[in-house]
């Protein structure tokens, strides 16, 4: 059946033309956002609206999601900043750019990490289903950094036990805002679909158990730079949590952070990144891999540092 998803439009995305706006609140392509605005499938207060136009602060935005055709194997499309950090016969670990997905999804026609390594000749593991054939774990498309993808069989199977009995080293680097107190601890929340916002995740009674660990690695005004170590690896994990702390990442306008000072920082997404990945090989020593900043969010960060700008 089709899925319909009601929200109201966040202060950060009033002016934004419509398909630019749903594709940051709902993590669709922007090329999928504007085919559902020309199809009809998106109203503003009851009113409906053309990929052109613009969303205005505070009205409630409808959209319709029709059913999706089942996803198929990736097309082999190349990406712009994809970088490869490790590679061998069993395993590749990929630096992913944002507005990348891992892998094909119903809604999502933009680009993915599974077919960039197609276009660019990379041979991946068969075993899992056809749309995510060698992806064992995942990120955000609006988070950047660090992911593994499994070349070998061997490799799939040895990774994906690793990520169920939580031996990999996963860690991020996260700008929030204000100060979290304590400036080290752990976050133990469950995390489910959200009551209301079924596009969001939030802390709920009877969600999957979630174990975040965090500590400042500096704090300015206005903001505090965190590494973050996931026990758990649930969607939006982090994000999830430190909104609940209300300190949620600087730019994630859809866990309440504050639109001015992502609009003043020039982040249209959440400062997040997957800096560090460390796991045991498929043939049996422990790899770890980093990756930098990307300059987006090292320019973000040095304005927070040079004071909040105005």
């Amino acid at each position: 059946m089709p899925e319909t998803r009601s929200l109201p439009v966040p202060h950060g995305l009033a002016g934004e033309r419509v398909d630019a706006g749903l594709a940051r609140l709902l993590g669709l392509s922007r090329t999928r956002a504007a085919e559902l605005a020309t199809a009809g499938h998106v109203t503003l207060d009851g009113r409906a609206l053309g990929k052109s136009d613009r969303l205005v602060a505070d009205a409630w935005l409808v959209v319709t999601l029709p059913d999706a055709a089942p996803a198929t194997t990736a097309a082999p499309v190349a990406v712009e900043g994809m970088e490869i950090r490790f590679e061998d016969d069993d395993v590749v670990v990929v630096d992913k750019p944002v507005g990348v997905a891992a892998h094909p999804s119903p809604g999502w026609d933009g680009p993915t990490v599974v077919g960039a390594l197609a276009a660019a000749g990379h041979r991946v593991s068969t075993s899992g289903p056809a749309e995510r054939q060698g992806v064992v774990h995942r990120l955000d498309v609006g988070t950047s950094g660090l992911m593994v993808v499994a070349k070998s069989e061997l490799a799939y199977t040895v990774l994906k036990r690793a990520f169920k009995e939580r031996t990999v080293e996963k860690v991020y680097h996260a700008l929030v805002q204000g100060h979290p107190d304590p400036s080290a601890g752990t976050i133990d929340a469950p995390i489910g679909r959200h009551p209301v916002q079924a596009y969001k995740m939030a802390v709920v009674a009877g969600g999957k158990e979630s174990v975040t660990h965090y500590e400042t690695l500096e704090a300015m005004p206005g903001a505090s730079l965190l590494e973050v170590h996931l026990e758990t690896g649930r969607t939006h994990q982090i994000r999830v949590h430190a909104a609940a702390v209300r300190h949620p990442c600087v730019g994630d306008l859809t866990y309440g952070a504050d639109p001015r000072l992502a609009q003043r920082l020039g982040l249209t997404r959440q400062w997040l990144h997957a800096v560090r990945l460390g796991f045991d090989h498929p043939r049996g020593q422990w790899m770890q891999v980093t990756s930098p900043y990307p300059e987006d969010l090292a320019s973000a960060l040095e304005k927070m540092r040079e004071g909040t700008p105005r």
